[in-house]
């Protein structure tokens, strides 16, 4: 079965719906978008990818040519823009944050343009989904920038994270529950049996899923995330936990399987992982893929939670943009720990754009017909 969020239901509906087992995967045909602005390029020894996510918190493009085993990544940028601001409270986009966001957009563009990118998706997430005002924000982009931006469905970023970060699941591991902790919404999947080979579609192995209407920016405007105590941070995990419960209740033998662990993606993981490693700046090169105990996530959440906003904002893997949403992230974290108990914790520093261009390189057969040098 699966559980999933209907992105065409009334806000506040939910409901299971059946799924063919593990074999059923996804229809994620990317886009063919043509970057404009860059007519007449010369031909590329290797083509060139670009991925770009658009959420409610921040802005991130990744650029990259296929290489013998996955990609290279030849440019990158994130930026937070905070595009859903005020969402949790109302339904609008802020103008405010739509400079902001238009802003980053326009420095993405400009790198896809200088990388003679071939193929791009460019895809926005809860923000968009949500605002009343959503589709003309995408207007003005499109007529600003020249730039189209997708609007993808509940579905399809929940399975677009899975195929951005499976890689790293234990190959020994029967059962395993992803998570993509975003800024307006949190993607959860359980991905049911082991890997058949390293290059397999992980989506055919997805047994449940489910889009939660809760996010890291969502849930502290409506909690307060700068004083944040006890009692408050229970309240965010009681809430994230009922709207966990149908996925719970229907991926609940998960935990049962040989070598079972939990998987998760987003910039509070990560932030969990570099504050555990006592990182002086973050350094995705010691996160992406380090394992973490139970008792050492525990550790981290409890220091955070006895820390003000200061402190938090001092640290060097949370800094002052992100020192309000980090323990939202947390109350989002626990309840998932609560729901699906384990001892191990993989984290990703991957996820969204990875699975976009895992999907457009496997739909070029870039790795069947020698694409890749």
């Amino acid at each position: 079965m699966t559980v999933k969020y209907d992105a065409t239901a009334v806000p506040g509906e939910r409901r299971t719906e059946p799924l063919a087992g593990s074999d059923a995967g996804p229809s994620l045909l990317a886009d063919r978008v043509q970057i404009t602005g860059a007519k007449n390029r010369r031909q590329r020894h290797s083509r060139s990818y670009a991925a770009l996510d658009l959420g409610t918190n921040n802005c991130r493009l990744l650029i990259a040519e296929p290489a013998h085993f996955g990609f290279r990544v030849v440019d990158a940028f994130s930026r937070i823009v905070r595009l859903g601001e005020g969402l949790g409270l109302g339904n609008l986009l802020s103008e405010d944050a739509i400079e902001r966001t238009i802003e980053a957009l326009r420095v993405c563009r400009d790198k896809m343009t200088a990388k003679d990118v071939t193929r791009a998706r460019l895809v926005a997430t809860e923000a968009c989904r949500l605002a009343e005002n959503g589709a003309a924000f995408i207007e003005r982009v499109r007529r600003e920038l020249d730039m189209e931006l997708e609007v993808v469905d509940r579905r399809t970023e929940a399975f677009l994270a899975v195929t951005g970060c499976a890689a790293l699941a234990d190959p020994k591991a029967e059962s395993v529950i992803i998570f993509d902790i975003g800024g307006g919404s949190t993607e959860i999947a359980w991905l049911d049996g082991a890997a058949p080979h390293a290059f397999a579609d992980p989506c055919k192995r997805i047994r449940a899923w489910d889009s939660l209407p809760v996010g890291v920016v969502t849930l502290a405007e409506r909690h307060g995330g700068i004083d944040v105590t006890q009692e408050s941070f229970e309240g965010m995990v009681e809430e994230v936990t009922e709207l966990l419960l149908d996925f719970a209740m229907v991926a609940a033998k998960a935990g049962l399987a040989s070598n079972f662990h939990l998987l998760g993606t987003s910039g509070t993981v990560t932030t969990v992982g570099g504050i555990h490693l006592g990182l002086a700046r973050y350094d995705r090169r010691r996160v992406d893929g380090m394992w973490m105990r139970n008792g050492d996530i525990s550790t981290v959440i409890d220091r955070l939670l006895y820390s003000d906003f200061e402190q938090r904002a001092a640290n060097p893997c949370i800094g002052r943009e992100r020192a309000d949403l980090v323990l939202a992230g947390c109350a989002i974290l626990e309840a998932i720990r609560r729901a699906f108990p384990s001892d191990r914790l993989r984290i990703a520093d991957r996820g969204l754009r990875e699975g976009i261009l895992m999907n457009m390189m496997r739909e070029d057969s870039v790795w069947r017909q020698g694409g890749a040098r």
